[in-house]
């Protein structure tokens, strides 16, 4: 086993597990974060949807080893703090617009919606329909509609 040590919602963490372990389980089973959900394993559903150095990624499709002791992986338990707010406004718009039915993939749904939205305004334009469409994340519940106006919502005040 080998030691890796990254950042996970703002603090240093190191954990000794085999190389090609995924960081999914590594978030899951060794450090207890439960906010990533386990959905397909194949980076298709995108449940597990996080971040790392600021940027949407699924570590169900990462291994362990290809993090740096640079990288900082952000869950949905340390996005507020990316905010400096009790909640980041598109979880707030989320509770406001009460897209959750399940709630399974609102996680990963919530983080991708944060990453489009930054990328769409560090482009200088305001999110559009055509924007909404490029999101992958899966909802067995079809909240889609609740989804697209909560992201709406949410960039008005990002």
């Amino acid at each position: 086993m080998t030691k890796h040590t990254f950042k996970v919602n703002g603090k240093t963490v190191s954990v000794e597990v085999e190389d090609d372990v995924r960081l999914l389980w590594v978030l899951r089973d060794i450090l207890g974060i439960r906010g990533p959900k386990y959905g397909c394993g194949i980076n298709v559903c995108k449940a597990c949807t996080s971040h790392i150095n600021g940027k949407a990624f699924n570590p169900c499709s990462v291994p362990v080893q290809e993090l740096s002791e640079d990288d900082e992986v952000t869950t949905i338990e340390g996005l507020a703090r990316t905010a400096d707010e009790e909640l980041h406004p598109m979880q707030e718009s989320w509770i406001e617009l009460d897209v959750a039915q399940c709630g399974y993939c609102q996680p990963g749904q919530i983080m991708a919606a944060v990453d489009l939205v930054r990328r769409v305004k560090d482009e200088g334009r305001v999110i559009s329909e055509q924007d909404l469409d490029t999101l992958r994340n899966i909802c067995r519940c079809g909240t889609y509609p609740r989804i697209r106006e909560a992201i709406k919502k949410a960039a008005d005040r990002m």
